[in-house]
């Protein structure tokens, strides 16, 4: 192992710890978990914060230390699927200043976890990840909010939402079209069983 990785291994080593001893630790508001022994990846997860469509769902994050941690930030996306101006439905990628060209040295795992908590909170439409969830998020806010919501019941665990949604994934997938892809499907197509049974066949 180089010297550079030893610093990493070292210093995430410490902030691991950090996270765990932390009062949102304790409060169930993040969490990091080991995947390998060599702490070069880790599994995150969030909480929805409260008073927003994520509200009582739970976020799990791919969290991958480059050899050059603390000088490069780590690579971080969400695993659970999510819709969100500033992550990707699709792959979960992330849209957030400190993980790309804002990151400070002096930044840790704890920021990094209540920075992505934040921005699930306030969303930031205009430097878009995803172009479909952030056009829908300014031009149909109610539209935007009971989207996101079904989405956290559905893959976050979050108390039930609208049984309009429900009954229209429902009949599309009775259609035998794959329940992700209906949910896909709607979401981006403003809940029109229409165009989205289009968009679905021409897959």
């Amino acid at each position: 192992m180089n010297s550079m990785a030893n610093i990493a291994v070292q210093r995430i080593k410490r902030e691991f710890k950090e996270v765990l001893k932390s009062e949102e630790t304790s409060k169930n508001q993040i969490k990091v978990d080991l995947v390998d022994e060599n702490f070069t990846e880790l599994k995150g997860e969030i909480a929805g914060p409260p008073d927003t469509p994520y509200e009582g769902g739970r976020y799990q994050l791919e969290i991958k230390i480059p050899e050059t941690y603390p000088f490069n930030p780590p690579k971080v996306r969400f695993i659970t699927k999510i819709w969100h101006p500033n992550i990707s439905s699709v792959t979960g990628a992330i849209c957030l200043d400190i993980l790309k060209d804002q990151w400070a040295a002096a930044m840790t795992l704890r920021t990094v976890l209540l920075s992505l908590q934040a921005l699930l909170a306030a969303a930031e439409p205009d430097d878009p990840q995803d172009a479909v969830v952030a056009n829908q998020y300014k031009q149909n806010p109610e539209m935007f909010k009971q989207t996101a919501r079904l989405w956290s019941h559905v893959y976050a665990g979050a108390p039930v939402s609208s049984p309009e949604y429900t009954r229209k994934i429902d009949k599309l997938c009775a259609m035998g079209f794959d329940k992700n892809a209906v949910i896909v499907a709607l979401s981006s197509k403003s809940w029109d069983e229409e165009t989205a049974t289009e968009l679905l066949l021409s897959n």
